[in-house]
């Protein structure tokens, strides 16, 4: 091909076969990926709180979050990893009749898997390595007070922000997936992901780092007092617990994230491009 990118509707009969690829993995290699992604992710998101939790500036604060973050998805794009929210494009082979959905649901589910418990290593390994005790233990503060701001949302406000955060990534990920060279998918990746998270969008693979984060810090009195000095309510740090990470933040926010990238990428896309009523 003499183009440097793909046009959309190749993208779209491309993925059929990215779907397939990442359906025929073993369950145990989608685990070991999804482990993978879900530390890449989480390294982001402990960078981008390391950046920013002096900012006062709420608006500036994402800003610089969000150019951070984007290098979570570069490195699952660019070296190789499995993303439960990008897989949700999986739907494109679903539709195609290409990869059947127990296939589909057994990828989400190991990659989900492997997601969390690839997270979940780097809050223990940050937890361990005193990074939080950073500004005299205001960096603690601020984990504890993203992760207390997330698990108050309501169900239905988690669910909407899981969609349109879901929207953006999967639009980065069919990006990338148009370029041709590794600066072309770098540059496809950050703009969208920046602009989610500027957004201030909810991501279940990267609140399974946050959240968590935070429940262990408050664990600290140091943190829980810098969490009150930056304006955490002490009925907000209570409130902050495994219960309301998966019933209030996790379930809601991984339910729109899949309506955001099955429903209105995945599916809008197929319809346009492959559903074969609107072929020549």
């Amino acid at each position: 091909m003499d183009r440097a990118y793909y046009l959309p509707g190749e993208v779209a009969a491309n993925y059929v076969n990215t779907a397939s690829t990442k359906a025929a993995l073993t369950p145990i290699k989608q685990l070991v990926l999804g482990i993978m992604a879900g530390a890449f992710v989480a390294f982001a998101g402990a960078g981008s709180n390391v950046a920013v939790h002096t900012i006062a500036s709420v608006g500036v604060a994402k800003l610089v979050s969000g150019a951070l973050f984007t290098a979570g998805l570069m490195m699952v794009i660019v070296a190789g990893a499995e993303l439960f929210t990008g897989n949700s494009l999986m739907i494109i082979g679903v539709l195609e009749k290409k990869v059947k959905v127990g296939a589909m649901l057994r990828n989400w589910f190991f990659v989900y898997l492997g997601n969390f418990i690839g997270a979940m290593i780097v809050v223990l390994l940050i937890q361990a390595s005193g990074q939080l005790d950073l500004s005299a233990g205001v960096l603690g503060g601020y984990t504890i007070k993203v992760a207390a701001g997330k698990t108050s949302l309501s169900f239905l406000n988690a669910f909407v922000m899981g969609i349109l955060c879901n929207c953006l990534v999967c639009t980065a990920v069919w990006m990338a997936s148009a370029a041709n060279d590794i600066v072309g998918k770098i540059f496809s990746i950050f703009f969208p992901i920046w602009l989610f998270v500027t957004s201030g969008f909810e991501h279940s693979i990267a609140n399974m780092y946050y959240v968590p984060a935070g429940i262990l810090a408050k664990n600290n009195d140091a943190w829980y007092q810098a969490a009150l000095s930056l304006g955490v309510s002490p009925e907000k740090i209570a409130h902050l617990n495994w219960g309301s990470f998966l019933l209030n933040n996790l379930l809601p926010v991984t339910l729109g994230n899949i309506v955001g990238g099955a429903v209105f990428v995945g599916s809008s896309y197929w319809f346009v491009y492959l559903k074969r009523s609107n072929r020549k």
